[in-house]
């Protein structure tokens, strides 16, 4: 039996990877700092199924808080593997608050990678990267070897200087690292920030939604089930080569068109949307889609989920959950 540090663990992607981990007979020892961002009782309603598993131990804690995240490494040498997952998300707010990602995105990822490197036993520190980092990239689709060098936002900038950490530690003390690059992640518990949640929102209220860049937007939207099975299966292959850093996209290698996915929405709640058309937001990009070949290649990862099987389990979740 494997122990595996998770951070993130009240998080969307953290608590169904703790999941998936603990129903394969691992132990989990979950980190989250559970910051009011977005709606703390989901986060604790997450944890709660978790907390009542033997083989899942939580502790409230800041990544970026080194003393005591190094303790816990002290405390706790027998951990195999790291699913760094801790992040301040979200593209809009990083333009409210810059100082919070520089915090959780940058210094939380050095102080992870020095409690990775204090772990000997150590197999593999996966992390989260974001299709983010891609910026206005033209080419298409995002392939993990396309220049990332212009970011559109500062969360972005923060998930490329987390990769080129992850790298640099690699390099530097032999650490094996990959990163990855979710593309929207969407499903059952997921965060109340993200646009389908709020489109759910909206729709059953009536109450007319936002659109921007006037629909012409498109996303490789990733139901959480292909994401967790894409976590688990790099966390068992640790990379070889030299320096032992790898970067893959995770996402379902289809681009949305954003009308499409509201679309199923619609169809899932049977209510039609009022829908606003915008402008185009700063910081947004106008298209994701990955490439995935690598990630087939070297990790066999397939997604399965579309967005007509996806969305509904996604209502009837929120439906359930919300009392609706």
């Amino acid at each position: 039996m494997a122990t595996i540090l998770v951070t993130g663990a009240a998080g969307f992607i953290g608590a169904a990877v703790s999941h998936a981990l603990l129903a394969r007979g691992d132990s989990v020892i979950g980190i989250d700092n559970l910051n009011a961002y977005y709606d703390v009782a989901l986060k604790e309603a997450r944890l709660t199924p978790l907390k009542a598993q033997k083989n899942f131990r939580f502790h409230k804690i800041d990544i970026a808080d080194r003393d005591t995240m190094l303790k816990l490494a002290a405390d706790n040498p027998q951990i195999d593997g790291i699913v760094h997952l801790a992040a301040q998300a979200g593209v809009r707010y990083s333009l409210t608050d810059p100082y919070a990602y520089v915090t959780s995105n940058v210094m939380g990822q050095v102080v992870m990678l020095e409690l990775a490197r204090a772990l000997k036993g150590l197999k593999h520190f996966v992390y989260a990267s974001s299709s983010s980092v891609y910026g206005d990239n033209t080419k298409s689709p995002f392939a993990a070897d396309d220049p990332v060098e212009q970011p559109n936002s500062l969360y972005a900038a923060t998930k490329r200087a987390g990769e080129l950490f992850g790298y640099t530690y690699a390099h530097l003390y032999g650490l094996p690292a990959t990163g990855l690059r979710f593309f929207t992640v969407y499903g059952p518990w997921g965060r109340p920030d993200m646009a389908y949640f709020l489109f759910t929102r909206a729709i059953i209220a009536g109450e007319t939604m936002r659109v921007y860049n006037h629909g012409e937007m498109w996303r490789d939207f990733t139901y959480i089930d292909d994401i967790v099975d894409g976590v688990i299966r790099t966390l068992d292959r640790p990379p070889s080569g030299t320096p032992p850093h790898a970067v893959y996209n995770l996402g379902n290698h289809r681009s949305e068109k954003l009308t499409d996915f509201i679309a199923e929405i619609e169809r899932a709640l049977q209510r039609k949307a009022v829908v606003s058309l915008e402008p185009i937001q700063p910081g947004d990009v106008p298209r994701t889609y990955a490439d995935i070949e690598a990630s087939r290649r070297d990790l066999g990862f397939e997604p399965t989920t579309p967005i007509s099987v996806g969305i509904p389990k996604f209502v009837d979740w929120y439906k359930g959950y919300y009392g609706v």
